[in-house]
């Protein structure tokens, strides 16, 4: 399942880390990937220690962990430290998948990726090309958002980014171990909490039926999270 978290970052937001982004030290990408991931893998990265990368990536840790659309499906219980990405001149990212197991031994830091995560910066009418493109059960589903908004998709899932053959697409990802690993659950508890919050504004602060569905959604959640 697709997710789309609509603006995460507001457009002054966006400015604002667009500005700081631009003549950033962008590396080659391929230096970060896998042994199978190198061959399909044509883009620039800042360095993970790379100190404007820390400062930007916690601003938007931080949004994450106050935006209720994001809590609600993630659950996350481990998110780690946003990459800030580059693709411009035919720059790609192939067909692959995340790895299961992501350490970051210096921050000693250790998750299972459940969830991966895009943050589009850049507008769509910037760059041609950069579909974030998923394979998913119910077929292929290509992702282009304005800046500002995040997709969330399986890490399990086989994905790729096409071509970008004019302009440049800069984003930010990250992974996500979530409490819920199992996928069908989370949607689940996705699905209950988003009727909870929506049937909540029109009903009594004591209202016994919504009582009732967060008692439901806890004892779900109580059930199936691994903490």
């Amino acid at each position: 399942m697709l997710i789309v978290i609509d603006k995460l970052l507001n457009k002054n937001e966006v400015a604002q880390m667009r500005a700081r982004l631009d003549g950033s030290g962008w590396l080659d990408g391929a230096d970060t990937a896998g042994s199978r991931s190198i061959a399909v893998k044509q883009n620039l990265q800042l360095p993970r220690g790379d100190a404007l990368a820390q400062e930007l990536g916690n601003a938007i840790l931080r949004k994450l962990g106050n935006h209720p659309e994001f809590v609600s499906a993630s659950l996350a219980e481990k998110i780690w430290p946003p990459v800030f990405n580059c693709y411009r001149d035919g720059g790609h990212y192939g067909t692959h998948s995340d790895a299961a197991l992501m350490r970051l031994p210096e921050a000693g830091l250790s998750i299972r990726s459940d969830l991966s995560a895009t943050l589009f910066l850049t507008e769509p009418d910037e760059y041609d090309g950069g579909e974030l493109v998923a394979e998913t059960a119910f077929g292929a589903q290509s992702v282009k958002l304005e800046a500002g908004d995040m997709v969330l998709y399986p890490s399990s899932s086989l994905h790729q980014v096409t071509p970008v053959t004019r302009g440049q697409r800069i984003c930010a990802i990250t992974w996500i171990q979530s409490a819920v690993a199992d996928e069908g659950a989370r949607a689940l508890l996705y699905d209950l909490d988003c009727s909870i919050r929506a049937l909540t504004p029109d009903r009594a602060k004591d209202d016994a039926d919504i009582n009732r569905l967060i008692h439901v959604y806890h004892n779900l959640l109580r059930r199936w999270a691994q903490v």
